[in-house]
């Protein structure tokens, strides 16, 4: 295992049915051994979603194991659902480690801000920022709280172009970053953006197909849809 690299994931055999009896999740299997960013595709329902839960831990499964030694957080496809307060600062304020020690505080704010390309928005009101802007605070968020495992679901969804392209920049940079690298699955429905990943599953019926490039994944769902 690379040596920079101190954490995994990994399903095995991982079954979810919510209270009613409806299966969710069907004997799911994968791992992620190594950084880099994963993207997930599926249709609405496929299990996306509760896959994100059972990895943050907010829900556990009725069957088989779940190894991770990563630390995740979540980013949502609406950054106003997550941002509370009034400017960049007091929100990753919020996110630090008690740990931390306060004449440290500041420069890790600012260091998280700069590995977003936000470096000159410290003091910046959070309702100024452009769409792609808040998404990338919500990284911030993410780093600042010390997290190595990004959940990100469809976080490009309601951006314009420019910052559709911002926020993927930004994520791919942290994913391959020679020192400290992070993990980054990616949930999205924007096939275009499967070329930027390093491994890319199809998520169906509950389960996760093996890891492939992303071009092999966009040629096959592009494939299907001209049947």
């Amino acid at each position: 295992m690379n040596s920079i690299f101190s954490g995994y994931l990994k399903f095995d055999n991982v079954s979810f049915s919510w209270p009613n009896g409806v299966n969710v999740i069907e004997q799911c299997s994968f791992s992620i051994v190594k950084p880099g960013l994963w993207m997930l595709v599926g249709e609405n329902g496929s299990g996306k979603s509760t896959l994100f839960r059972l990895i943050s831990g907010v829900i556990s499964p009725n069957n088989g194991k779940i190894f991770c030694s990563l630390r995740p957080s979540m980013v949502y496809q609406n950054p106003d659902h997550q941002l509370l307060m009034p400017t960049c600062k007091s929100e990753l304020m919020l996110s630090v480690p008690k740990t931390v020690p306060h004449s440290k505080l500041f420069d890790l704010i600012q260091a998280s801000l700069e590995k977003v390309d936000l470096g000159e928005m410290l003091d910046r009101p959070i309702h100024t920022l452009s769409g792609g802007q808040k998404q990338r605070l919500a990284l911030a968020g993410a780093i600042v709280s010390n997290s190595n495992l990004l959940l990100l679901d469809e976080p490009t969804a309601l951006l314009d172009p420019q910052s559709q392209n911002s926020v993927l920049k930004v994520v791919k940079k942290l994913t391959s970053s020679s020192t400290n690298p992070i993990t980054a699955i990616w949930v999205t429905h924007r096939l275009e953006e499967l070329f930027f990943c390093d491994g890319a599953s199809i998520v169906k019926n509950g389960a996760m197909s093996n890891w492939y490039s992303g071009s092999k994944v966009f040629q096959e769902l592009k494939s299907l849809a001209l049947r």
